[in-house]
């Protein structure tokens, strides 16, 4: 059961490092993203704090997956 608990923690850290990068390219060119005077809207900063936290877990897991591999 371990190899596919280790295998899961590093699938779920890679996905994050893959998907959640790019989905903020998108986010960012997003016109909702800032207002008429440039500033950074709701909408881009939940998105960064979303973002940021999914690639946080992406840390842990690959973190936690190595620690269980090398135990």
């Amino acid at each position: 059961m371990e190899p596919v608990l280790i295998a899961l923690l590093f699938a779920n850290a890679v996905f994050n490092v893959v998907v959640w990068p790019r989905f903020f390219v998108r986010v960012a060119k997003d016109q909702r993203a800032r207002n008429a005077e440039g500033k950074p809207t709701p909408f881009l900063i939940v998105h960064t704090v979303l973002i940021a936290l999914a690639l946080v877990l992406a840390l842990a897991s690959a973190i936690a997956a190595i620690a269980a591999l090398v135990s």
